[in-house]
């Protein structure tokens, strides 16, 4: 894992190292007399995240939170944790480059240990999309990495029968995302609540279901992919249309480079596309475009709005721009794109 420190109480950082360490001893990564650091890391929302130092090597330690770090009531099971491993593990014999090392996992508490990734090694993609550095080598990378992931698990009902996870993707994902929006902006409940519907019933491949820049690395040998608590055997268009709107939405972030931006979508498309063969790739590009704006949208009025976009004239261009759309929807994603960077 990779990450700092973060902003939690003195109290709350101590029970959740207290109960990481019993984890770690259940994992029989630690002995009780064992001399060990933990430091806590920053991680999103859901999860309590710590660097581990031991004598002998660095490693990462992850507890899934009942209630995440938002000021709305977010509520979500524990047993996500086991998920997010099994997508891991599931991820890792496809590509195993893209995912760290799992070195053991406690399902009572919630809690397992993977690999550190160091940050000078494997730096975070959205920083550098914050910083400039947009690169469209690593953006292609991207989607060739979620491409082979989707083709190699589509259609694959042994896969699926290990991710009975349609009530944690609800609650962590559809709920907070679609849901919570529809009662935002009243005038599109039907057409959001239809297209949660649409992404519920698609069960078509292994989903990450939190596929973000922040959540994925820029290591040596190509992309890490972090923070799988959302796995779900569902629709590959969520993970496709939650990667490219947040390539969108950096346009409103860092307006000079928008332009650069979406080219970078553009090659993520591209490489992703490729891959494309278990349903005709204009089925899945339709579901793909009618969730872009869906989900700009969300990232805005949802429970779970990007910590980056505060200006409320910017939050109000993003709404202007994606209300229309959501009621309306294109059927090809760069469609979507080239409307976004075409905006005064």
């Amino acid at each position: 894992m990779n990450g700092a420190t973060d902003n939690d109480s003195k109290d709350e950082r101590d029970s959740a190292a207290s109960i990481l360490l019993r984890a770690l001893a259940k994992m029989a990564i630690v002995s009780a007399n064992q001399q060990i650091t933990l430091t806590p890391m920053t991680g999103g929302v859901s999860s309590d995240i710590y660097r581990v130092d031991l004598p002998s090597r660095v490693i990462c330690v992850k507890r899934a939170l009942a209630k995440l770090k938002v000021a709305a009531d977010w509520r979500a099971p524990v047993a996500r944790s086991r998920y997010e491993v099994e997508w891991m593990r599931v991820a890792g014999g496809i590509v195993p480059s893209a995912v760290p090392e799992i070195l053991g996992e406690d399902r009572e508490s919630g809690a397992f240990a993977m690999a550190y990734l160091a940050p000078d090694t494997y730096p975070l993609w959205k920083a550098q999309l914050r910083d400039g550095t947009i690169d469209l080598g690593i953006a292609a990378a991207v989607g060739d990495v979620l491409g082979r992931i989707h083709a190699a698990t589509a259609g694959r009902p042994e896969i699926a029968a290990r991710f009975p996870t349609d009530d944690i993707f609800f609650a962590i994902r559809l709920e907070p995302y679609l849901v919570a929006t529809a009662g935002a902006h009243p005038d599109l409940a039907a057409r959001l609540l239809a297209l949660v519907e649409t992404t519920r019933t698609n069960r078509r491949a292994l989903v990450h279901g939190d596929f973000s820049p922040k959540n994925l690395l820029a290591g040596p040998a190509g992309p890490v992919i972090l923070d799988a608590e959302c796995a779900w055997y569902g629709d590959p268009a969520f993970d496709v249309a939650f990667v490219l709107n947040h390539l969108l939405l950096k346009g409103a972030w860092r307006p000079p480079w928008r332009p650069r931006y979406a080219e970078a979508f553009e090659a993520l498309f591209a490489a992703y596309f490729a891959h494309v063969r278990w349903e005709p790739r204009d089925a899945l590009a339709g579901r793909t475009a009618a969730l872009l704006p869906a989900l700009m949208l969300a990232r805005i009025d949802g429970k779970s709005p990007v910590e980056y976009l505060t200006d409320e004239s910017i939050r109000d261009d993003v709404r202007a721009f994606a209300r229309p759309l959501v009621a309306t929807p294109l059927t090809d994603p760069r469609a979507v794109a080239e409307r976004w960077v075409a905006r005064p």
